[in-house]
């Protein structure tokens, strides 16, 4: 794999991590992670549908109008995500319970939306699936990271598997928001911290640039001027 390919799988693991660094897709991220397994399932179900969704964009990204591009993205995710939730119906029942609502809400995912509209649709294939699979295994890792955090301190368990002492006297409150608020923080900091070390600056988000829509908000905002 050339050094290009590799950076764009990389680059979603700790320097653009979308959880930890761009904080993106934060309401599944808080919502879902109250156990390791959770974690990985919506990771793996998010993962899947970026992949799908990013190379198709990327097959047809000279085809679709650019005009209707955003409502065809949310088609292409759309039909993802339902072939995905379709499977874990009748393969994972506990895991499509355990997700309930997050699950179909993937659809309007702001880390999926924003790779279709600023990567797989201005790239070749092989980059945009490479690009999809670091964003999504970055994306697994963090909640990974976050369930397991939550579970063991809250629930005394990992995986569902009691751990001796910490199962008597678990803290309660990090299965809740305040929990997961306060194990997020922690785990961006240590996210920051990393990637400074590594020489990448901390993301900061100054302006619209990174949203999906911006260039449409823009030309919305041009037309109002000039009216």
């Amino acid at each position: 794999m050339s050094k290009g390919l590799m950076h764009e799988f990389s680059k979603g693991l700790v320097r653009e991590n979308p959880v930890l660094r761009l904080v993106l897709g934060t309401c599944p991220t808080l919502a879902v992670t109250t156990s390791a397994m959770n974690g990985i399932g919506m990771g793996i179900a998010a993962t899947l549908v970026l992949l799908g969704s990013n190379v198709v964009i990327s097959l047809l990204r000279k085809v679709i109008p650019d005009k209707v591009r955003i409502p065809a993205f949310i088609t292409i995710i759309a039909t993802f995500v339902t072939v995905i939730q379709m499977f874990i119906k009748a393969y994972l029942p506990d895991i499509d319970k355990a997700l309930g609502i997050f699950l179909p809400l993937i659809v309007v995912n702001c880390i999926i939306l924003g790779r279709a509209e600023m990567f797989a649709s201005k790239n070749s294939v092989l980059p945009s699936a490479l690009d999809a699979l670091g964003m999504g295994a970055g994306f697994t890792a963090a909640l990974f990271l976050m369930g397991s955090i939550r579970e063991i301190l809250g629930a005394g368990s990992i995986f569902s598997l009691p751990i001796p002492f910490l199962n008597e006297n678990p803290i309660g409150i990090m299965l809740l928001a305040p929990g997961g608020f306060f194990v997020f923080g922690i785990l961006i900091a240590l996210a920051n911290k990393i990637a400074q070390k590594q020489g990448k600056k901390p993301v900061e988000a100054t302006d619209c640039s990174s949203c999906p829509l911006s260039a449409d908000c823009a030309a919305h905002a041009g037309e109002e001027d000039a009216k």
